[in-house]
């Protein structure tokens, strides 16, 4: 089995690392190079670097910043933002990036997934997704299926709903060459109340390629949780670690206490 993987991300925001709740009230939290470094040397599987409001902006992801960024890690490295074609990601993993993320642009053109997966291989290939539950009447004392709710899939950076569910974009984008899917749930983004562990358990069950949780992390019981109850193969996180309120070594030594299989030979 492989090992599970803790995933620090970076929201970065006009060259600064942010933070909000529910995709807005951004707060400052960092330089994003003296972060990514940070992370790097206490023991991060990953680093995901997110460039937010690129598409929204109508622009590329700001390659300098990224080449940065990348001097200074020796792990995998993610980047998103404002990526539309082929160009943008051979751009992008010559500054440096292992990985990218797709998320509006691949909404938009599906096919997009299929080039780069072509191209470049399934591994490069990330696709993103923003979704959160549309509200409908649960009959009282049963329990809701998430695949009964309506998960709706927004577009740059939250803002615009789509007519696409969760779980079938999720699928397709699988069937399309998608190495791996990112699932941020917008209602537990920043509130640090927990994972949606229920959605990522159905989602982690239909696909057959690893499920990145995104969106609620407060404790280190959460952690626990996403990859014990949502059956995620990595969990994503900002703030906690951002903020200092959970360091990595300490949440990779309390997971492998619970028996979750983590990697710890990484620490320092």
């Amino acid at each position: 089995m492989l090992a599970k993987r803790i995933i620090p991300c970076l929201d970065v925001k006009n060259g600064t690392t942010v933070k909000g709740v529910h995709f807005v009230d951004f707060r400052d939290a960092g330089d994003p190079v003296e972060l990514g470094k940070q992370y790097s040397l206490q023991g991060a599987d990953e680093l995901v670097y997110l460039d937010i409001t690129a598409s929204h902006e109508g622009r590329k992801t700001f390659l300098d910043l990224v080449r940065r960024v990348a001097s200074q890690l020796n792990i995998p490295f993610t980047v998103g933002g404002g990526i539309n074609e082929l160009h943008d990601v051979e751009q992008l993993l010559n500054a440096g990036a292992d990985k990218v993320s797709v998320n509006s642009a691949a909404i938009r053109d599906p096919q997009l997934i299929e080039e780069i997966a072509n191209h470049f291989g399934s591994q490069v290939c990330v696709v993103a997704i923003d979704a959160k539950p549309e509200q409908q009447s649960v009959i009282a004392g049963l329990t809701r299926n998430p695949l009964q709710e309506q998960w709706i899939c927004y577009l740059n950076g939250g803002r615009i709903p789509t007519n696409k569910n969760l779980f079938d974009w999720a699928k397709e984008a699988e069937n399309r060459g998608a190495g791996e899917i990112l699932f941020t749930s917008m209602a537990h983004d920043g509130v640090k109340t927990g994972y949606a562990n229920e959605a990522l358990a159905v989602l982690s069950g239909l696909l057959s390629i690893p499920v990145i949780a995104s969106g609620g992390a407060g404790t280190k019981e959460h952690f626990k949780d996403v990859f014990t109850k949502g059956k995620a193969d990595a969990a994503l996180a900002a703030s906690v670690f951002h903020f200092g309120e959970i360091s990595i070594t300490e949440l990779k030594h309390y997971l492998k206490k619970e028996n979750i299989n983590i990697r710890i030979d990484n620490l320092n």
